[in-house]
């Protein structure tokens, strides 16, 4: 494994949300950041260099994208999930939640019902609140350890609520699930046989662990393409989200010209010049350094999951499938939401984000991203056992 993922990054004066908004956030300034969904890894070499020769140019007006653009990133989706697309399906925004926020508005009308699966990506709930849709919860089931759905209930709610979106987070932000073809194969019948628009949030497509496998939600079969407006982007494969840069794939030209419409009345299309840039170099040039990434990632969380084992079994810990974001359980720790996170934040000196802003189900848990260093993980996890002790936990 490249040594490249232990360099310790100086984030310092970079305007990094994750890094340098601390106090802003209610967070001790000397917390250890493991919040924000970015990595603490440089982006790979020919990412950095494809944006610099781009910027030496001169040029950052506006952009469009061409045939070769599209063919990176059709290729990427042929090769790592035999998913074939159109290129009148792409549709570019500056970012995943830009698309489903709009998606909502485009392909709903208010006072619709919406559901989602908390716990559950936090813009996911906003996305409908502030658009004055009706939010309906199918909440994930904790099995030993596992999270699961409820189908009966999916189906139920479908059906009691009239249902008219669904809106999938696929792999799960936070609880860490690859879903399995059987279980995305079942929600996709529920919805194509009660006429369910799917919004397939597919951004960490790319971040599943060495022996899972990612299942595109629309190419599983024909009648599920054509309900499906499926949202994917480089931003959390190769650390570059700040260049607000997604790639939406439609099938349906009905939900297309929704979603086009409603992003032009938003004035929200499009995406980046340099992020269209450096998409086009990730999906041609940056695979081999993603394999890397991913086992790297995936001996961080084994890392965690032993730690919390052996040095604190009061925090329960599940197999992380997919993504770097780890769900942990610390409800045996008896503490309330509230005093959960002055420990976390003030005690631990920590910046984790809380359950309970997942929504139900989220009560008692913290999601932990360990997309970092390890030694940055070993100083965090071992803050938190100093702090635990200091309680006399």
């Amino acid at each position: 494994m490249s040594s490249r993922f232990d360099e310790i990054v100086d984030f310092n004066h970079s305007n990094g949300y994750k890094w340098n908004f601390l106090t802003e956030r209610g967070f001790a300034p000397d917390a250890i950041a493991l919040w924000v969904a970015d990595m603490d890894f440089r982006s790979p070499q020919p990412i950095t260099d494809a944006v610099v020769a781009s910027a030496q140019r001169g040029l950052f007006g506006y952009a469009g994208t061409k045939r070769d653009y599209f063919e990176a990133i059709a290729g990427w989706m042929q090769r790592r999930y035999q998913w074939t697309v159109e290129k009148d399906w792409l549709v570019t925004t500056p970012g995943v939640v830009t698309a489903f926020s709009a998606a909502v508005r485009g392909c709903t009308q208010p006072g619709d019902a919406v559901l989602i699966q908390p716990p559950v990506y936090m813009p996911f709930h906003s996305a409908v609140k502030l658009n004055e849709r009706r939010l309906v919860f199918n909440q994930l089931c904790l099995v030993d350890g596992h999270y699961e759905i409820d189908f009966d209930d999916f189906e139920r709610k479908i059906i009691d609520e009239n249902v008219r979106m669904f809106i999938l987070c696929n792999p799960a932000n936070p609880v860490g699930r690859a879903w399995t073809l059987d279980e995305l194969t079942r929600m996709g019948d529920i919805c194509v046989r009660h006429n369910v628009t799917v919004v397939s949030d597919e951004i960490h497509q790319d971040l599943v662990m060495p022996g899972r496998r990612h299942h595109v939600f629309a190419g599983i079969k024909p009648e599920f393409s054509r309900i499906t407006i499926t949202c994917t982007a480089p931003s959390k494969t190769f650390s570059v989200a700040g260049l607000h840069t997604s790639n939406i794939f439609v099938e349906d030209a009905t939900l297309r010209r929704q979603l086009n419409a409603e992003l032009m009345r938003a004035a929200a299309s499009g995406a980046n010049r340099l992020g269209l840039v450096a998409c086009q170099a990730a999906y041609e040039h940056c695979e081999p350094w993603l394999t890397e990434c991913v086992e790297y990632i995936a001996a961080n969380a084994q890392y965690v999951r032993d730690f919390m084992a052996t040095r604190l079994p009061l925090i329960k810990t599940m197999e992380l499938e997919a993504t770097y974001l780890m769900w942990l359980d610390c409800r045996e720790l008896g503490m309330t939401d509230s005093e959960l996170e002055t420990f976390m934040s003030r005690d631990a000196k920590l910046a984790l984000n809380m359950g309970h802003s997942f929504g139900p189900g989220g009560t008692g848990y913290v999601r932990m991203n360990v997309a970092c260093p390890r030694a940055i993980l070993t100083a965090a996890l071992e803050q938190l056992e100093a702090a635990l002790v200091a309680r006399g936990a």
